[in-house]
């Protein structure tokens, strides 16, 4: 019983520290945010900041077309996640629900897809992208997210645990493959798309380098091409200023993964996501 206890206060002192651990660059994040530029460069600094009133950093941050960054970076994460949505249940239903010739080798295709270094197809996106007209558009930076491989795999993965006796019932009864998918299969996968939904979010909501080839003008940055614009002054990195963005672009993916995290667990869990 005493080493019994004893395993059990070691597993939860290791956890409790790598908790701290993990947690200790975001706190820093945030104390950086409210510092001034002297704060950070004086020798030796300070942990604390020297006033958690001290909003200058988050005012020169929008001052600089921040709110424009922020709205652009909504707008091509909503048309990813919404895109995501659609296609991999479509593509999840089909893979995992209906037998057909070939099945098994289109979903390798998908799984080679996700071993592709998104370097080696960056040309040809970027190509297809000029010839389509949608350089600098909001819609030619989420065009390449709006189908990634990992979202039709997490569907894909969790139909299986969806019963077939449930599908076949709805045929007998003359149900097409249309209404089942919308009537049976969508409104039991709603894990598997809280999964997709976080994991596609992320997805678009860090992507930097498609963004900044894609985006021509100031007009189109999205977030992290925008914080990086803005956090420059005289070629001189504002550190106060960076971290103000960093926490301003950390705040949706915190609410997004709060009001889904029941899903997202379910759904992770279900589809043995590592």
């Amino acid at each position: 019983m005493r080493t019994s206890r004893l395993s059990s206060a070691l597993l939860y002192l290791l956890i409790t520290v790598v908790c701290v651990a993990m947690l200790i660059p975001f706190v820093l994040v945030f104390f950086g945010a409210f510092k001034t530029q002297g704060e950070f460069t004086a020798n030796p600094g300070a942990w604390l900041p020297e006033s958690f009133g001290n909003l200058a950093n988050f005012a020169t941050l929008f001052d600089r077309g921040f709110g424009q960054y922020f709205l652009n970076g909504v707008i091509v994460s909503a048309l990813v996640v919404a895109g995501n949505l659609v296609f991999s249940s479509l593509a999840g239903y089909t893979l995992a629900k209906l037998h057909f010739r070939g099945r098994g080798f289109v979903f390798a295709l998908v799984l080679a897809t996700m071993m592709v270094p998104i370097v080696a197809i960056f040309v040809p996106q970027f190509m297809v992208a000029v010839q389509l007209g949608l350089v600098d558009t909001l819609f030619g930076i989420a065009l390449p997210m709006l189908v990634l491989p990992i979202a039709v795999f997490v569907v894909r993965q969790f139909a299986h645990s969806i019963p077939e006796d449930l599908m076949e019932a709805a045929r007998l009864d003359g149900a097409g493959e249309l209404r089942i998918f919308g009537q049976i299969f969508l409104p039991l996968l709603a894990p598997a798309l809280a999964t997709v939904s976080v994991l596609t979010f992320l997805a678009s909501w860090n992507a930097f380098i498609w963004p900044l080839v894609m985006a021509q003008s100031q007009s189109t940055y999205t977030l992290p091409v925008g914080l990086a614009v803005a956090a420059q002054a005289n070629r001189t990195t504002e550190f106060g200023v960076l971290l103000a963005g960093a926490v301003v672009v950390l705040l949706p993916v915190l609410i997004l993964f709060l009001f889904l995290q029941k899903y997202f667990v379910q759904g992770i869990a279900a589809t043995g996501l590592k």
